[in-house]
Order: C-alpha cells, then structure tokens, then sequence
C-alpha cells in the first residue's frame, strides 16, 4: 500500500431503490426483474456530475445491475472511475453461511471483469454487514480473490458495525497480510463514534458540519464518503417501513444533490485502486 497522504475517496455503492435491508417490505429477489428500475438514470447522474466535477470514485456494483446494465459499468470504467464489487444480490453478509457469501462475491466479481476485461481489486458487503461474529468474511473475500475490503463500519449501526481500534487503512495481520481494509470513516464525540459522510448521515447532517468533520479526519485519515444512486432522485419509488427506517431512508432527499456538488469540490479525491496500487 502506497504512502496515503490522508487522501479522500469518494464511493458510489451502485445500486436501486428497493435494495434497503431488514425492512419487511423489501422486495425478494424473485421479483426485482419485474421492478421499475431507476439505477441506470440515476447512477449516469451521478456520473456527469463526476465528469462535469473531474472526479474519479470507486463504484461498487451489485452483479446483479452490472449484468443487468453493463453499460453502466463500461461508461464508468472508460471515463476512468475505479470498478468494484457490492456482491451480486445484496445480501447481508452475516446473514449467508460461508459458501452462500463466496459464491456471491466471487460471481460478482468475475463478472465486473469480464464487463471490464480487468481486474477487480476491491469489496464491499451490503449495508456493511460484517461484525464480530462473521470472521470468516475476510477469509472468504481474500479466497475469492480481492485485494481490499471497505466493508467495516467501526461504529453502532442497524446491519452490522465493528468495534475495532484501528481507524486508518491497515493490513489484515491475521489473515496472513493478504487483505487490505479500508474502515468507514468515523469521528468521536462524548467517547462514542459515528458515522458523518455517506448514507442518511450525510443527508441529515449540514454541510458546514459534514465539512468540518472530514477536515478533521483527513488531518491524520483517509476520509471515505459514500453515496447511492438513489439518493439523488427525489422521485423514485419508497418502501413501505416504520417511522424510524423512513426517517433514516428517505431524510432530506432533495438537498443531497447540492451538497454532493460542494463535497467534490472542497475535497481532494482519489480512488481505493489509486491508494494501494
């Protein structure tokens, strides 16, 4: 892995606006095909909105849209934006036994190369969901043959959440050096971590206070943001859920687009590929 320099990166986990976990409403598999999908408009959105910025990201597909839209794929790989793997079918990881999860990931990812005809280095699980009591993840991710993981989210969350102690990029020690993780940004306050830079975090929270935490981090970090196509269509279609998931799934919308603008304009970018290659 290369010097960092305390680097940003911006991350688009490409996928539509029925993939929200642990919600009863959400749609089974089965049914997706007959689904109206707004990934392809949104995700080539977002993709202007990189170009028009000169942004490179790291887009983290579902195989599921990959195949589906490969399009999609090739325009972000041709106009430079670093392709990765978001598994093929959402699932939650602690949710799969071992095999189920490595035939997810390894379909994907072979996949995203044949699309590319490169190499994939790069994963992440669904709504983050490794902990403490799926170790065997990182051996499945190394045994499917990635590079690095951005999979661990070292706070309190909903599907997943590690409490770990190493914050910056390291390697997995553990696991023979063979694994690179790059955990979700986080900031401390009153002795306890949350998240600020992607998902519902960056839609609830101002700008001014998005800005001013990911200085902090990139002072001693690499600051990581995240985003989902979803997030900047104020039209799409809502899943039925209870107050709290509402709030968290579809708070301040509408400003997301104005604010992911200024994020790509206040902060220096780089891809995880461009990190450890």
């Amino acid at each position: 892995m290369k010097n960092c320099n305390f680097k940003s990166v911006f991350s688009i986990d490409v996928e539509d606006w029925f993939n929200i976990s642990n919600v009863d409403s959400e749609p089974k598999i089965t049914e997706w095909d007959n689904l109206p999908s707004r990934v392809e408009r949104n995700f080539n959105k977002l993709l202007d909105i990189m170009l028009e910025s000169k942004v490179k990201s790291t887009c983290f597909f579902l195989g599921y849209f990959a195949k589906r839209f490969p399009k999609l794929v090739t325009r972000a790989f041709n106009e430079g934006h670093e392709i990765a793997s978001h598994g093929f079918y959402h699932q939650l990881a602690f949710k799969q036994t071992p095999s189920e999860f490595y035939q997810d990931i390894l379909g994907s990812k072979k996949l995203l190369e044949d699309i590319i005809s490169d190499k994939v280095y790069g994963y992440r699980a669904p709504s983050f969901s490794v902990t403490s009591e799926n170790k065997w993840f990182f051996e499945k991710v190394i045994d499917a043959g990635y590079m690095y993981d951005a999979s661990v989210f070292p706070a309190k969350r909903d599907n997943g959440g590690m409490n770990i102690s190493t914050l910056k990029p390291h390697i997995l020690k553990d696991y023979d050096n063979k694994l690179i993780e790059f955990p979700m940004s986080t900031i401390s306050y009153f002795n306890r971590r949350f998240c600020f830079s992607g998902g519902g975090y960056l839609r609830l929270f101002p700008y001014k206070f998005i800005k001013y935490c990911g200085k902090i981090v990139n002072k001693n970090n690499i600051l990581i943001f995240y985003i989902h196509p979803r997030e900047i269509d104020v039209n799409h279609p809502k899943l039925k859920m209870n107050i709290v998931r509402k709030f968290k799934s579809y708070i301040n919308i509408a400003g997301t687009e104005k604010k992911l603008k200024m994020i790509l304009k206040d902060f220096d970018f780089y891809t995880f590929k461009d990190i450890i290659t």
